[in-house]
């Protein structure tokens, strides 16, 4: 049941509107002054809230600004003094919609409906966004990690571009996700690129993207991971595994700030951060000749080295219990107990494959064992996991 503050220093409006709204099964809050209601939308979670401008102490107005800042609840301004100027004034404060006073019924009604359609967007957008925050974060305390996050903390507001180095499964997009949702530019999309999965055929139309008829398969104009990812993070993974030709290309993208579709010849404009990532030696592969030198320290600004988990055994207890209460969550079972001797048995391994084998061992623990799991379980369901 949605619930609904009224707001008006009348009290045969406050009535009115709470008979009104109790009759379409809302549950109604009141208050008879915004300097009153306040205290209210601070202790209360409101799905909407219809508001008086012309009120004594705090006017309408006010309390919307100050309103604002503590909740996301649409504010609807009533008023029967109101003018096109205040309504203005309102909807650019961020008041949802204003309507006059005495409120015609339907329009009220119809307004309130679509104020709470927008709530239940924010809503369900807040938990979207907690979600995807929890299925991203970076666990662990130990002094390796630190360094990471004092890093991330420093780097992230930044434009500099940055190069994640690291083995596989260490948690490197982790690293670039963090980047991205800590700068300036997080409202903005995040574009992931694993160039180690896209033929080195199509690779350049992936990141620039085709005008319709380049190519036989080219039957429409398509956007190119740069232009999606306009104002935001562009993030190449596995950067090291990226074709010559693509380099190039990639090299003068980040030199002008201007792409050229595949098969066009226009250049489009862009604003893109990169952050690249590579599980390779790319010295080496400079000496090789399979990676340009001058991409590397156009890509190189900041160098964050991720450490393979067998350097970080301190944090296995708490990257246990993340990943267990996870897949217990998914599976919709009780969380198992791993005892100490289990932990301490899991921080014998070398764990080649790092947090992604780590992952796929407590799954495999979490659905093959009761609800205690003990030395004995890992050393049976673990061992032949490791090298």
């Amino acid at each position: 049941m949605a619930r609904i503050l009224v707001i008006d220093d009348e009290p045969a409006i406050r009535r009115i509107l709470r008979e009104i709204l109790e009759h379409e099964q809302y549950q109604v809050d009141d208050a008879a002054s915004a300097v009153e209601a306040l205290p209210l939308v601070k202790e209360n979670e409101y799905n909407a809230i219809l508001c008086d401008i012309k009120m004594p102490q705090m006017d309408g107005i006010e309390f919307l600004e100050e309103a604002k800042k503590i909740t996301d609840a649409p504010i609807i301004m009533i008023s029967g003094h109101g003018t096109i100027d205040t309504a203005v004034e309102a909807i650019k404060k961020g008041a949802f919609d204003y309507i006059a006073k005495p409120p015609e019924l339907n329009r009220l009604l119809i307004t309130l409906r679509n104020a709470l359609d927008k709530s239940k967007l924010i809503t369900e957008t807040k938990v979207l966004k907690k979600a995807v925050s929890r299925q991203y974060q970076m666990i662990g305390s130990s002094k390796p990690m630190m360094e990471i996050h004092d890093m991330i903390e420093k780097v992230a507001p930044t434009h500099a571009r940055v190069l994640i180095e690291g083995e596989n499964g260490t948690g490197k997009e982790l690293v670039a996700r963090q980047l991205h949702e800590l700068s300036n530019r997080s409202y903005a999309p995040f574009i992931e690129v694993n160039c180690a999965a896209i033929p080195s055929e199509l690779i350049e139309s992936q990141l620039f993207g085709h005008e319709k008829g380049s190519f036989t398969s080219a039957i429409k104009l398509k956007k190119g991971d740069f232009e999606l990812a306009n104002n935001g993070t562009l993030f190449l993974d596995e950067i090291g595994d990226m074709s010559l030709s693509a380099q190039a290309k990639v090299l003068r993208a980040l030199q002008e700030n201007k792409i050229t579709r595949v098969g066009g010849e226009s250049e489009i404009n862009v604003n893109v951060r990169i952050i690249a990532a590579t599980n390779k030696n790319l010295k080496e592969e400079i000496k090789k000749g399979n990676f340009r030198e001058d991409l590397y320290h156009r890509l190189s600004v900041i160098i964050i080295n991720v450490p393979p988990l067998r350097e970080r055994l301190d944090d296995i207890p708490e990257l246990v219990r993340y990943f267990v209460e996870n897949i217990s969550d998914e599976m919709g079972k009780a969380a198992p107990a791993f005892t100490q001797d289990a932990i301490e048995e899991l921080q014998k391994y070398r764990w080649t494959g790092n947090i992604r084998e780590l992952h796929n061992v407590i799954e495999r623990l979490v659905i093959l064992c009761g609800s205690e799991i003990d030395g004995d379980d890992v050393r049976k369901y673990a061992r032949p996991l490791v090298n």
